[in-house]
């Protein structure tokens, strides 16, 4: 759902909510609302949005140093605790990005969550401030050319790459003003323990996606006292945001393509596209420079070889479905009509909200002679996707970040849920998510594929065990390794639960 049309469905909450009406509190919400804190209206979200879902708004401080300055809004949806005897309290939920609309995630949601869960919480979703209809940011970009973040580096472009990640800082400053510095990581989770308060409750729990565990975990660092059950499902490395993050994937995607040239050589007599790895690979690059040299027509979609290197990155996660795309793109290349390849482009907001984080959380080289020469050397190290995400960045030229990183170091309890081969947040960042929580316990999906573990089909192994802790607040003894549950849901389909466009493009495709 698009940012105008989120905030299309809101009009009616938006109308109705200042900041100076009654706390309409959840069943069983103890407590009362500070005096600093603006109070909440729930009421219907408009739209064919269903009435068992409400929204409301929260005024919130654009600077939380300056409580008593200016204000921004927080757009907020509850479904409640499906039996009042049984609620525990509230559920934040985050779906990823950074940029993600995660307003009605909770809706998204409700069709997967276990009854257990839905009884014992009031499920609340949130855009976080900047984005859709949270006082949402925009950078003016026209088109999708501009909004295409990860570029393939070449000699030749480099000089036009600078100059638009020159161009998109410049705009994104200009734009925002005294706002962007304030757009970041750490506000957001003020943010959340504001919503905390709002909803008159002493402690909140959490689900956060990708994006949404390094969420999550700086919560967990601001707020120790004030968390109960938190999933950080696929975890950030607080250590690597976000360049080095990115750069993660590329190491991934190098491995998971050798499984994924296995995988298809295994089963040549379904897909017929080589006997041995050697030749599923010989045929991808042969493809990836037939379209380099004459771009492929897919149903209308153009794409050059760094977009099939893109597209096929997150597909080799699903092996059947990227031995299907590697036929369609056989065909396309012998110059057979196939059916539309689907590419997801970003609003103006999504990637205006996406980079105020990336950018204003911690300091990025400022240099374009350092991204030039990762992007060359990991070119020829991971040549599946190396060079595009160490290409040069719009970060590069953004304004020094307001506030130092959050350092991620404590004990507070959390259960952190990880796929083994994850291509946007692979094993070895959910083992550092895991490290730097260390109250925590890790249940890691063995030959578990994809982005995203509960609900997804994954395996049932990690959703019970996820289910328990948000049902009964039980962690593992131990880190526990659970099997990948066998099957087409599990095999043959990108993800089998619901997620969010900008979580797909950016950290979940």
């Amino acid at each position: 759902m698009t940012a105008l049309g989120v905030a299309a469905l809101l009009a009616p909450a938006l109308l109705g909510t200042g900041g100076a009406s009654a706390l309409t509190a959840g069943a069983g919400s103890p407590g009362a609302v500070s005096a600093g804190v603006s109070s909440l209206t729930w009421q219907g979200c408009g739209g064919d949005i269903p009435a068992t879902v409400e929204c409301a708004t929260l005024k919130v401080p654009l600077d939380h140093s300056k409580p008593g300055g200016r204000k921004i809004v927080v757009a907020l949806s509850r479904i409640t605790a499906a039996d009042p005897g049984k609620r525990r309290g509230v559920l934040l939920f985050n779906p990823g990005g950074p940029s993600a609309s995660g307003l009605f995630y909770p809706l998204a949601l409700s069709g997967y969550l276990p009854q257990s869960v839905k009884d014992r919480y009031d499920l609340i979703g949130f855009d976080p401030r900047g984005v859709g209809a949270s006082s949402p940011l925009a950078c003016g970009t026209a088109d999708a050319d501009e909004r295409k973040t990860y570029r393939p580096y070449a000699k030749a472009t480099f000089a036009k790459d600078v100059a638009w990640a020159r161009d998109i800082a410049d705009r994104c400053r200009n734009r925002n003003g005294e706002t962007l510095p304030h757009i970041t990581t750490r506000n957001t989770a003020r943010d959340m323990d504001l919503v905390r308060e709002a909803l008159g409750e002493r402690k909140v729990s959490y689900f956060g996606l990708s994006y949404g565990t390094y969420l999550g975990s700086v919560y967990l660092q601001l707020f120790p006292n004030r968390a109960d059950r938190f999933v950080l499902d696929s975890g950030v490395d607080p250590q690597r945001v976000w360049r080095s993050m990115a750069q993660s994937w590329a190491v991934q995607a190098e491995a998971t393509f050798d499984r994924w040239t296995q995988w298809t050589a295994r089963h040549a007599a379904r897909y017929g596209l080589g006997d041995t790895p050697a030749e599923v690979e010989k045929l991808f690059w042969d493809i990836v420079a037939r379209a380099d040299r004459e771009p492929l027509d897919l149903g209308g979609t153009v794409f050059n070889g760094a977009d099939v290197r893109e597209y096929i990155r997150w597909e080799i996660s699903h092996p059947p479905v990227a031995a299907r795309t590697l036929g369609l793109l056989r065909d396309a290349a012998a110059g057979k009509p196939v059916p539309t390849f689907p590419v997801f482009v970003p609003t103006d907001n999504e990637l205006a909200s996406f980079l105020a984080v990336m950018c204003g959380d911690v300091r990025w080289p400022t240099d374009p002679a350092v991204y030039r020469a990762d992007a060359r050397r990991d070119s020829v190290r991971y040549p599946l996707y190396g060079d595009s995400v160490s290409n040069i960045f719009p970060c590069a030229f953004w304004d020094r970040p307001a506030e130092a990183a959050t350092r991620i170091d404590n004990k507070v309890p959390a259960l952190v849920v990880q796929n083994e081969w994850d291509p946007q947040t692979p094993l070895a960042t959910g083992l550092g998510l895991r490290h730097a929580l260390k109250g925590s316990r890790l249940v890691t999906v063995d030959e578990g594929q994809g982005h995203g573990v509960y609900l997804r089909g994954v395996s049932a192994c990690a959703d019970d065990a996820t289910t328990e802790y948000l049902t009964t607040g039980r962690l593992p003894a131990g880190d526990v390794s659970c099997a990948a549950t066998a099957g087409p849901a599990a095999a043959d389909s990108r993800s089998t639960g619901p997620e969010s466009a900008p979580a797909r493009l950016f950290f979940g495709r």
